[in-house]
C-alpha cells in the first residue's frame, strides 16, 4: 500500500515541475518540459500496473 502511495506521489511532483516549467521560454525548457512529460507517463505506468497488482492480489485473497 506505501509502494502505491509513493508511486502516485512521484507522478503528482512529476507533474507540478513539468508545470512550473511549462510556462519558461527558449529551447532549454522546451527539452526540459519535454522529459518531464516522458518521465510523468513512465511514473503513471509504473503506478497503474502497482494499483492492478494490488487488486488482482487483494482478490485472491493475499494482503
Amino acid at each position: 500500500m506505501v509502494v502505491l502511495l509513493l508511486a502516485m506521489a512521484a507522478v503528482v511532483v512529476v507533474l507540478a515541475l513539468g508545470i512550473a516549467n511549462f510556462g519558461k521560454g527558449g529551447m532549454e525548457a522546451a527539452k526540459k518540459s519535454n522529459k518531464m512529460m516522458r518521465l510523468r507517463i513512465l511514473f503513471q505506468f509504473i503506478a497503474v500496473v502497482l494499483i492492478v497488482l494490488f487488486v488482482y492480489l487483494r482478490g485472491q485473497g493475499v494482503q
